[in-house]
């Protein structure tokens, strides 16, 4: 019988908060708490518009080698690693593939990922191919793909190794259970001991600035809270006021993230 390592979540309200700030200001929060590059190279979105957050499950790739595996499509099923990463997933989760950047053979095809999508999956990041995306494209999953393919999973040369464990996926560190964040500007990776604090460090002055840029307002007056002017500091507190929000002064902001 196989086992596979469980993996630590982070709560479903981090995870949602996540999503809702998207892979580019999640992106330079990380950078300003020290992660400088937690971005997937590589992968790029296949499903537009789609945006996703949760879990990393994780399911490791290396070469093919006749003595070591050697099976074919439909050998022996349930020693398929790859299948047992989609049995350990939970609502929520999105599947990160290190495939090594193989674009020959297809990670998983239609009928894998309709049940991953069955199971409440958010989506998959392959640093790879998947194949039947004729009919795959049409699922409500997110995928972030390197390409597909019609070929099946080790049709060629890499076969499924390992699942949750820590991997390469486009040149960055994935740890199971860290939290992916991705949408039409990629995939980035959020440390999963980290994803409460980065959750919590969205500022709403950022939410008022875009509607005063959306109005016509100056980068160079609002854009920046550092520089901002007495001036422009008084009209967004007189906003935090008028809707309910709790006015945070910079002093305090930068009080905040040095602690």
């Amino acid at each position: 019988m196989i086992q596979i390592p469980k993996i630590k979540r982070p709560s479903k309200a981090v995870v949602k908060k996540l999503q809702e700030l998207g892979s580019a200001t999640v992106s330079g929060t990380l950078y300003h708490l020290g992660i400088t590059n937690p971005f997937i190279l590589g992968p790029t979105q296949w499903t537009p518009g789609k945006s996703v957050a949760g879990p990393a499950v994780t399911l490791q790739f290396l070469p093919k080698r006749e003595d070591v595996y050697s099976d074919d499509e439909y050998s022996d099923p349930e020693k398929q690693l790859h299948r047992h990463a989609l049995y350990v997933t939970e609502p929520g989760d999105v599947v990160v593939v290190d495939a090594m950047g193989d674009l020959t053979s297809g990670v998983f095809g239609e009928m894998m990922l309709t049940f991953f999508q069955g199971r409440g999956g958010a989506g998959v990041v392959i640093d790879g191919c998947i194949r039947d995306y004729v009919h795959a494209q049409e699922l409500e999953i997110g995928m972030w793909l390197k390409g597909v393919t019609p070929n099946f999973h080790t049709q060629t040369n890499k076969y499924p190794s390992a699942v949750n464990i820590p991997i390469s996926c486009g040149g960055t560190l994935v740890i199971p259970g860290d939290v992916i964040v991705a949408d039409d500007d990629g995939a980035v990776v959020v440390p999963r001991a980290m994803a409460k604090e980065v959750a919590g460090s969205h500022n709403d002055w950022e939410i008022w600035v875009r509607q005063k840029l959306a109005n016509g307002g100056h980068l160079k007056d609002y854009y920046g809270r550092t520089a901002w002017s007495k001036k422009t500091d008084n009209e967004y507190k007189k906003w935090c006021l008028e809707n309910n929000i709790k006015y945070v002064s910079l002093e305090d902001e930068q009080k905040k993230k040095k602690l």
